[in-house]
């Protein structure tokens, strides 16, 4: 975010964002690592956040999400582990509507080893809207990965949780 303004070395989030921070049930400020962390999802969903000159608010989202052969049991091909991340960065790229100000949003997918890592950017004068949309976009990414996961393997955590809660919801006993 190179065109903010230090917005406090002491405090990582702006002044004004406090209050919506403080009122939003799906994240929580971490003072060690200086970012909001996104409670509402099992994956490490953090969001920077400073004020820019023109007086709106970047937001960074950064998602980091486990490969399919980092969660499965089963020994899973690199060419499906290939295709998997394929599939799953063309759906990220297609993220579309996802914020309420209709931000045009450009993810970037990068694979870290054993992790996947999502980052998008957006800018909002109002803080709340903003900060909701920063947390869709985590929501999103959470959905998508869920999408992804490929029947016929057995998952450890965060994904047989997240198999285990959308079966709940849905009344369902089978993918």
């Amino acid at each position: 975010m190179s065109d903010t303004d230090d917005a406090g070395a002491d405090d990582p989030v702006p002044g004004r964002l406090n209050s919506a921070v403080r009122d939003h049930d799906a994240v929580a400020d971490d003072p060690e690592d200086g970012r909001l962390v996104v409670t509402s999802t099992p994956f490490d969903g953090r969001i920077a956040a400073a004020e820019t000159d023109d007086g709106r608010i970047a937001f960074e989202v950064t998602v980091a999400v486990p490969t399919i052969a980092a969660v499965a049991e089963d020994e899973v091909a690199d060419v499906v582990v290939d295709g998997w991340l394929d599939t799953f960065e063309r759906r990220i790229d297609a993220i579309g509507d996802v914020t309420a100000a209709g931000h045009d949003l450009a993810p970037a997918v990068e694979r870290d080893g054993d992790r996947v890592v999502v980052t998008a950017s957006l800018r909002d004068l109002n803080e709340r809207r903003g900060l909701n949309d920063a947390v869709a976009v985590v929501d999103f990414v959470e959905g998508t990965y869920v999408q992804g996961v490929i029947p016929g393997y057995e998952y450890g955590e965060p994904v047989s949780g997240l198999i285990g809660r959308a079966r709940a919801a849905g009344g369902s006993d089978g993918y």
